[in-house]
């Protein structure tokens, strides 16, 4: 009898995630889970980041260092396609080298004949002309792109670009029951320009009177390891936090994604700051309210249907009781469905994208 030979099984089309991932934002952790998982079968993915080895850890896929282009460069090389992944990766806020960077990813990517994806993008800030100029390029060059905003979808529309608009990325992660009532206060908050120097102390008063009136602990989560973690002790050793406040808080160790979704699911009320925050909160059916410092937490906020306040505006007097008003009652649920329902428009678009091999 003659064996019969196997043909060799065809490589795995590799695709480049190119986002701000691995610099310990539970952010952009979340974002990179939802994108690994919407992915189409059969993908290898290929994800820049930061920190490699932790990224290597939590999600098991191969890595380049995002901070050196000339090697993210040369990984994108050995791929089929380039996937922009979640955030907003085309702005100048940060720098206009930050734009550069995109820009030089998505040319050298349709230079090499390679399909390239905005997925679950946000667009802007861009404060200068050359941004703008920049940007309304690059996005010429893309072969299909998802918005989490209408405000981006917008702006990209008045360039002539289309694009899927869907809600943020992150609300296609599952929903957790929410088991908080009575339970502690949680804030998602981080070092905001607009609280400096001694701006924080009416919103950390509001917070002690609501939790004195309340009689629950405060729970400090720091949701960006780096940036949030120990903001409770600065806020203390600059003499800010109210004593009554100083004594029921406690800061809780930088999380993972599993971690801080159950820490909202067992919370009264979540305190947000930070975008994702407010959404995970959300999504694990707390109670939650906003603090803004950026447009993108107020536009969140009013989809959620929960207060929101502007940090660059003094607090109401009024500020304690609108947060009582809250605790203990989660989000309209109506609402939650129809954001979640929403970030399925990502999905279908990276289905739209076809790899060879």
């Amino acid at each position: 009898m003659t064996a019969r030979s196997v043909p060799p099984q065809a490589p795995r089309p590799r695709v480049l995630l190119c986002g701000y991932y691995g610099e310990h934002n539970l952010g952009d952790d979340a974002l990179l889970q939802v994108l690994l998982s919407q992915l189409p079968a059969g993908v290898d993915p290929l994800v820049t980041a930061a920190d490699q080895a932790a990224v290597q850890a939590a999600f098991q896929v191969a890595t380049v260092d995002r901070r050196r282009l000339a090697e993210v460069l040369r990984a994108l090389g050995g791929c089929q396609a380039l996937v922009l992944g979640g955030g907003s990766l085309l702005q100048d806020s940060t720098s206009f080298r930050s734009l550069v960077y995109y820009g030089a990813l998505i040319t050298a990517a349709r230079l090499r004949g390679l399909p390239v994806l905005l997925w679950g993008q946000g667009l802007g800030p861009l404060r200068r002309r050359r941004s703008r100029l920049l940007a309304r390029g690059l996005l010429a060059m893309a072969t299909a792109i998802s918005w989490r905003d209408a405000a981006s979808a917008a702006l990209a529309r008045s360039w002539g670009i289309d694009g899927r608009l869907g809600t943020d990325p992150v609300w296609a992660l599952p929903p957790r029951p929410w088991v908080g009532a009575g339970g502690p206060i949680v804030l998602c908050w981080r070092p905001v320009a607009a609280l400096e120097p001694d701006r924080w102390r009416p919103w950390l008063t509001a917070v002690a009177a609501l939790a004195r009136q309340a009689d629950r602990p405060v729970l400090w989560l720091p949701f960006h390891g780096e940036q949030d973690r120990g903001l409770l002790e600065r806020l203390d050793a600059a003499g800010l936090l109210p004593p009554d406040l100083r004594n029921r808080s406690r800061a809780l160790p930088a999380a993972d994604l599993e971690g801080a979704m159950a820490t909202f699911a067992g919370a009264g009320l979540v305190l947000a700051m930070r975008l994702h925050g407010l959404i995970l909160a959300a999504q694990s059916g707390s109670p939650c309210a906003a603090l803004s410092y950026d447009p993108k937490v107020a536009a969140a906020a009013e989809g959620i249907g929960c207060p929101c306040h502007d940090l660059a505006l003094p607090p109401p007097p009024s500020l304690a009781e609108e947060w009582r008003a809250v605790l203990d009652q989660p989000p309209p649920q109506q609402r939650l469905v129809a954001l979640r329902e929403g970030a399925a428009a990502h999905r279908l678009t990276l289905e739209r994208l076809r790899l060879p091999g």
